[in-house]
């Protein structure tokens, strides 16, 4: 059964309240990646939406003779989404369910839970006068709120927002302790709810982002001409989280994860800004203990601990200065493991798309106020995400016109291989010796073959070498910082003394045996590039109906080892020592690749794929697997050097109320509630933030179907996506109708909508 992988990449925005909405979607990924770990494991279906899940795994197996695993292994959000972002990545790390999440946010999500005790009014009639005031700034009036609401809610919004607009002015009215206090509850009720499996598969690491702005900024430097060096004041911060593929109790200390919900969601005005001190003094009253603080905060905030300390850092909310947080997501792409067939999709989740800024007349220009409150506010926050999306085209059109490069000249390199080994090669038995031979000898023929243009290859592979090595030991995130550029030049410096830089040029050039054996002990990336290629080609092979499970689980397996080594933690004892001479780093890095017992590794599983294999489907695997070197030395430096990570074109989707259609189409306003007053709106009444998260679960569901479906290469029959998205629906209703009791109308109105 040919078997592959859909990787999501998940990119949370910000909602301010409707991070209601966003729960309901991302509750709705977390059930499908549930259903699809319970199928790898045998177990039996959970019920609900879930069941609807496995079922359509089952039957896209059966239709398209694909066996799908869904996998959501990196999470990156800001402000509202961080939040969610936040409880789904400890969801995913530790088997925690998100059920105890959903009343939290329905009961806790409200004005009166957020404001702080001493800013609410002292009586009902303070600010009395200021109430026509607040219904003009938000938009809205009496009458247009009279005729969305039943009399329950209209009582139940009039009230609160009377309150609030009543609270304390010119200070934000929300608590920030209150909100730490509401997040540590939040992950107390999830670690003591019912445990299942970690939702991915061991080695495969859970990386988790948050954007955060450092609101005083802290000093970056950069290097000139001239002067040498400057200071620049840096304002963003992104506060990360790994579990590096191991199984754990939880994906960081709860206070590290409440210290990055709190301060990605310090929306200005409403929260107060984000400090240390508010945090221990929280934990305190608690009497929480926090072992870790110390190595976290030097982490998170390196220079405020070196200069005045940590607790001087201000933090305001991430979305501020990056609310699509597609960056760090694209940067973790790097050292994925893989161990089958992959299609990554980067998912972003956008509560309200659309037009931001409306204030009148289509020819109106904005007012005094509005241009300036849409100057320090909207404007940064509400950047479109061009720049992003065009990265991760490029990055597949780097892919696509790798593969086209490799399809074109192909059958010369085809020719070459054969010409070099003749007929003999495809007659006898592949054992890992004769592999190991045939591959050394094919790559020095594509060395001495390519002419003037080996040097220059060469020389890329050694300083790739260093650049990756140099990432490997250095502890910090900052690539210009001064300490990676001293720990690079005495690498630099060490491999030359080895001999890395004697290189052959020419026709008849041959690099040295010191030049040689530096590639041997450190080029990883070539070994992972000549996997990918053949995996590839594998699934070329595939595609015209020839099997080769065994073939292909020896890639991969060989794959994953090699991949494994390139994880910074795999290395974690080595960087203690990064200080030391360049020389003695090179022979202790060696040492922890220990490259030549994966390659005859390597070469064993290859040997005993390709002979298990009949002649016909052998022949174009050892091709593709000999003359790699010559395809590489093609296509190596139009990637500069990069070679490719999951070697597969990304694609993007877009969960939204605009896309999600099955139902009710209108978008948000045909459908929520939270983009009123602001988008405070689910902040003043319960039946708001049902509505709002009933509506999170429909959209998540829909959406979610629809990408999965589209992973499988053949169609399912007509008809057949929206029979299933119906059963999804039903069976969210069924699931939520007894919990959500002030919206009890929409179910009515919502099953006569899906038939």
């Amino acid at each position: 059964m040919h078997e592959k992988e859909l990787r999501l990449a998940l990119v949370c925005y910000g909602g301010i309240s409707l991070a209601v909405y966003m729960h309901g979607i991302t509750k709705e990924i977390w059930h499908l990646v549930r259903a699809s770990r319970g199928r790898a494991d045998g177990a039996a279906s959970a019920g609900g939406s879930e069941a609807v899940y496995a079922a359509l795994l089952d039957e896209m197996e059966a239709r398209g003779d694909v066996r799908v695993r869904v996998l959501a292994d990196i999470v990156a959000g800001a402000s509202a989404g961080g939040i969610n972002g936040i409880f789904l990545g400890q969801a995913i790390a530790t088997g925690q369910s998100l059920d105890p999440l959903t009343e939290l946010w329905l009961t806790s999500a409200d004005v009166e839970a957020l404001i702080d005790t001493n800013a609410a009014p002292r009586s009902r009639f303070s600010k009395v006068w200021a109430l026509p005031l607040a219904w003009m700034a938000a938009g809205r009036s009496a009458d247009s709120l009279d005729a969305v609401a039943d009399e329950a809610t209209r009582e139940e919004v009039r009230a609160k927002l009377s309150h609030f607009v009543r609270s304390r002015w010119f200070e934000p009215p929300f608590g920030g302790a209150t909100f730490t206090g509401l997040l540590l509850d939040a992950f107390d009720a999830m670690a003591a709810s019912e445990r299942g499996p970690r939702l991915l598969p061991a080695g495969q690491p859970l990386d988790l982002f948050v954007t955060v702005t450092d609101f005083t900024g802290h000093p970056e430097r950069l290097t000139l001409n001239s002067p040498a060096e400057v200071v620049e004041t840096e304002h963003r911060l992104v506060v990360g989280f790994c579990d590096h593929g191991a199984a754990v109790d939880t994906l960081a200390a709860v206070p590290e994860l409440a210290f990055a919900a709190r301060a990605t969601s310090s929306f200005p005005g409403a929260f107060p800004p984000f400090t240390v001190r508010e945090l221990d003094s929280v934990l305190e009253s608690r009497k929480v203990r926090w072992p870790e603080r110390d190595a976290f905060l030097e982490r998170i905030l390196p220079r405020h601990a070196a200069a005045r300390g940590a607790e001087a850092a201000v933090l305001i909310d991430g979305s501020v200065l990056a609310n699509a947080p597609f960056r760090p997501a694209i940067d973790a792409l790097k050292q994925r493991p893989a161990r089958r067939e992959i299609d990554r999709r980067f998912i972003y989740i956008d509560p309200h798309p659309g037009l931001k800024f409306r204030f009148g007349k289509h020819d109106a220009e904005p007012g005094f106020f509005q241009t300036i409150i849409g100057a320090i506010s909207e404007l940064p926050r509400q950047q479109p995400i061009r720049d992003n999306l065009e990265a991760i085209a490029e990055r597949s059109a780097r892919i696509d016109r790798m593969r086209h490069i490799v399809a074109a000249i192909r059958s010369e390199v085809e020719g070459e291989v054969e010409q070099l080994f003749g007929y003999t090669l495809f007659l006898d038995r592949p054992t890992p010796a004769r592999l190991a031979a045939w591959r050394r000898r094919a790559q020095v023929a594509a060395t001495t073959g390519s002419g003037y243009g080996y040097a220059a290859y060469a020389h890329m592979k050694v300083a790739g070498i260093v650049e990756v090595l140099t990432r490997l030991l250095d502890r910090s995130d900052a690539p210009g910082g001064p300490r990676r550029r001293r720990l690079r030049a005495r690498l630099e410096a060490a491999a030359a003394t080895s001999g890395a830089n004697e290189v052959g040029g020419g026709f008849a050039g041959r690099s040295s045996p010191a030049a040689i054996d530096f590639l041997r002990r450190f080029d990883l990336g070539f070994r992972i590039r000549r996997l990918r290629l053949l995996a590839r080609r594998i699934a070329e092979i595939e595609a015209v109906g020839d099997g080769m499970t065994a073939m292909r689980e020896a890639v991969y397996a060989s794959l994953a080892t090699y991949l494994d080594l390139e994880r910074r933690d795999r290395h974690a004892d080595l960087r203690r020592g990064a200080q030391g001479d360049g020389a003695a780093l090179l022979d202790a890095i060696a040492a922890s690749y220990d490259l030549p017992r994966h390659d005859a590794e390597t070469d064993a599983r290859l040997a005993e794929g390709l002979a298990g294999l009949p002649k016909d489907t052998r022949r174009p695997l050892l091709l593709a697997y000999l003359g790699f070197a010559y395809f590489d030395i093609a296509t190596l430096p139009l990637l500069q050097g990069e070679g490719l990570d999951e070697f597969d074109a990304i694609k993007v989707d877009r969960i939204a109320p605009d896309d999600a259609t099955g139902i009710r189409s209108g978008g948000a306003e045909a459908t929520l509630k939270g983009i009123q007053f602001n988008s405070f709106g689910a902040f003043f009444s319960r039946a708001y933030r049902e509505n709002d998260y009933l509506w999170g679960r429909l959209h998540g569901a829909e959406r979610m179907i629809d990408i999965t479906v589209s992973t499988l290469p053949v169609r399912l029959r007509a008809g057949r996506v929206a029979a299933i998205k119906r059963a999804a629906f039903l069976a969210i209703l069924d699931e939520e109708e007894p919990r959500l009791s002030s919206i009890a109308p929409l179910f009515a109105t919502l099953r006569r909508e899906i038939g």
